[in-house]
């Protein structure tokens, strides 16, 4: 088990909505910064600033590919704790329209450069 630092920082960064829409994305496939932004309706540094948060808080890992940062859940990497509070926040989540309607946009989010971004 981590610090109690490390725990307060993982549950801190789940008392957000943007954040646990950010990671019902991540539950579904992995996501680019601009593919959160055009499913959630956000800003890029609203979109970075909360997939850092998440980051930071031991669930996801990053990996940089030319233009993109892309995210995933480090169900790997991930504490066992850290996977059990993603799955009971994921049996939560489900069923919630808000939740369902982030699913169906994802499909359809595509990688941009950046100033594609904005004309989307």
């Amino acid at each position: 088990m981590g610090s109690m630092r490390s725990l307060i920082r993982a549950y801190k960064s789940l008392t957000d909505e943007t954040r646990l829409r950010i990671l019902n994305l991540l539950m579904e496939r992995e996501c680019c910064v601009c593919e959160v932004m055009q499913t959630l309706g956000v800003s890029q540094p609203r979109a970075s600033r909360n997939l850092h948060i998440l980051y930071e808080a031991g669930f996801l890992k990053l990996e940089r590919t030319g233009l993109w940062s892309v995210y995933s859940l480090d169900r790997e990497g991930m504490e066992q704790h850290l996977l059990e509070l993603v799955n009971n926040v994921s049996k939560e989540l489900d069923g919630n329209e808000v939740i369902a309607l982030d699913r169906k946009r994802i499909r359809k989010a595509r990688r941009v450069g950046p100033s594609r971004v904005a004309s989307l």
